[in-house]
C-alpha cells in the first residue's frame, strides 16, 4: 500500500549498502547473490586485466620510490631487536591457495611462541619501531614483491591466516567468498572498519569487504588508495 502511494521502499539489504556500505551476512540468502545487481568484476576480464596491469605498474614505482624508506627500517629494525628484518607467514589468497606474505618484522622475534593470535592494539609484543612502521603503514612496503608476483593486489580483503580462516569458515556465513578476489595490500574493511582481533570485527570486515566484490569499480580502488595515503600521511594507521 505505501510503494503505490509514493513511498520508497527498501530491502534490508539495499538499506545496508546505500547507508552504511556493506551488507547483512547473515541476513543473505544463497539466491541474493544471482538475483541482485552487481558482481560484474567475474563477468568483466577486460576490467580484471586493467587492475592487474594498474597493480604491476604501481608496484614497480612505489618499490623504485620507498627503496631509501624500506633500507633506512631494515636497518632501524636490526638495531632495535635481534631477529630477521623481514616478516614472513602464511596466509590464504586468490581462490584458497596458500602463499608466504612479507612484511618489515614489527614484532620481537618470539611473539608466537604460544602460538599463532590476533594482534591487539596495545600488543606488548610490538617493538618502538614497531609501533612507528605499523602507524606510518611502513611495514606493508614489502608486499610490493607479493603484488608484483601476482599473489596480492593493491587493493582488496586483507589476506587471512590459514588458521584463523578454518575456525572463521565454520561460523560466519559466506566467509569463503572474500577469496574470490586476490588480497589487498589495503581495501575496503580496511578504511572503514578499525582494526580488529575478534570474530566479532572479523564479522564487521567480511560484511565490507563483500560490498567490495559486489559493487567493484576502478573508482572505488581509487577512492581506498587515496584514503590509504593520507592515512600514510597523517599516521593514521590501525
Amino acid at each position: 500500500h505505501l510503494r503505490l502511494s509514493g513511498f520508497k521502499v527498501w530491502d534490508l539489504c539495499d538499506f545496508y549498502e546505500r547507508f552504511w556500505r556493506k551488507v547483512p551476512i547473515f541476513y543473505l540468502k544463497d539466491n541474493w547473490f544471482f538475483l541482485s545487481e552487481g558482481f560484474s568484476l567475474f563477468h568483466n576480464p577486460i576490467g580484471l586485466r586493467i587492475k592487474r596491469i594498474l597493480d604491476v605498474l604501481g608496484a614497480t614505482a612505489l618499490l623504485l620510490f620507498t627503496f631509501p624508506i624500506m633500507l633506512v627500517t631494515a636497518l632501524f629494525i636490526r638495531l632495535e631487536s635481534k631477529g630477521p628484518t623481514l616478516f614472513k607467514q602464511v596466509r590464504t589468497g586468490l581462490d584458497g591457495k596458500k602463499f608466504t606474505m612479507i612484511k618489515f618484522r614489527s614484532m620481537h622475534q618470539d611473539a608466537e611462541k604460544n602460538g599463532a593470535q590476533w594482534a591487539t592494539k596495545d600488543d606488548n609484543r610490538i617493538t618502538k619501531v614497531g609501533k612507528f612502521i605499523r602507524l606510518t603503514r611502513i611495514d606493508e612496503l614489502p608486499q610490493l614483491i607479493n603484488v608484483l608476483a601476482g599473489e596480492m593486489s593493491f587493493v582488496g580483503p586483507r589476506p587471512e591466516r590459514p588458521e584463523f580462516n578454518e575456525m572463521l569458515e565454520k561460523q560466519l556465513p559466506y566467509y569463503q567468498m572474500r577469496h574470490l578476489v586476490r588480497p589487498g595490500i589495503s581495501g575496503w574493511a580496511q578504511i572503514l572498519y578499525p582494526y580488529g582481533a575478534s570474530i566479532e570485527d572479523a564479522t564487521e570486515k567480511l560484511q565490507y569487504e563483500l560490498y567490495y566484490i559486489k559493487n567493484y569499480s576502478l573508482l572505488m580502488d581509487v577512492q581506498v588508495t587515496l584514503k590509504t595515503i593520507a592515512v600514510v600521511l597523517f599516521g593514521r594507521g590501525r
